[in-house]
């Protein structure tokens, strides 16, 4: 299993802290945000990364990480998204060749979670892994790709809306997420949305389609660091429990 921390974009919703660095490189605590995500990889044991980046400071993430080695990792790459604002999956599709035909855990740059999901990555086998999380600000469910579940059976999805106005469940897409090496086809058979993006929802919708799509509560703490709001959560959360 490979790993791949998707820290791209251009973080405008922390303008003005992401004039000066790249978003994923702001301290969360007393860490840069991006040891994190590269903490939840190398404790479930996947320790050959990619990290894929954009913009006007990709170049800061080799003085902050180097080659890895200080936090676990055995083998660092970087690619680099030349359109920055092209989406999720578009950047995820840069992983292709590290991937190697082989499965991957897509995580990204600005999630930080407690959760161990070394068991999970361990049992996967094939389709698609989701990590869900139920949270209740309903104000926050709008930014997420949220679940909808089956009226029948609340454990099964049905489908899962990016952003929707009216979201039908409290449970949302984390940012994390396990795939078999046929997540590159998907994302080839993926058209921009209105938002001009390749959309990992789309991705996710067509595993579903194929019955291949399996979910997973995150336990624990999880938040992303995307917003003025969201990065002081995490910090608040991660100072009061001593970092990672």
């Amino acid at each position: 299993m490979k790993g791949i921390i998707l820290a791209g974009g251009l973080g405008t919703r922390l303008y003005p802290l992401t004039h000066a660095t790249n978003k994923h490189l702001l301290p969360v605590y007393n860490r840069p945000m991006i040891f994190y995500p590269v903490k939840t990889l190398v404790s479930a044991g996947v320790t050959e990364i990619l990290i894929v980046t954009s913009g006007p400071h990709a170049g800061h993430f080799l003085r902050v990480l180097k080659n890895g080695k200080e936090l676990g990792v055995a083998h660092l790459e970087y690619a680099y998204q030349e359109k920055p604002d092209g989406g999720i999956a578009d950047a995820l599709l840069l992983a292709e060749d590290f991937a190697d035909k082989g499965p991957i855990t897509v995580i990204l740059g600005d999630n930080t979670t407690d959760a161990n999901i070394a068991s999970i990555v361990k049992k996967f086998k094939s389709g698609a892994m989701i990590f869900l999380k139920k949270i209740s600000e309903r104000g926050l469910l709008k930014r997420f790709g949220v679940a909808v579940f089956d009226e029948n059976n609340p454990q099964k999805i049905k489908k899962i809306e990016e952003k929707p106005k009216n979201p039908q469940s409290q449970y949302v897409a984390t940012g994390l997420y396990i795939y078999d090496k046929f997540v590159f086809d998907h994302i080839r058979a993926c058209r921009p949305s209105n938002r001009g993006e390749i959309e990992i929802t789309d991705v996710n919708n067509l595993y579903l389609k194929k019955g291949a799509l399996n979910w997973e509560e995150l336990k624990g703490f999880w938040s992303d660091a995307g917003t003025v709001e969201t990065l002081y959560k995490a910090n608040a959360f991660w100072a009061g429990k001593g970092g990672i």
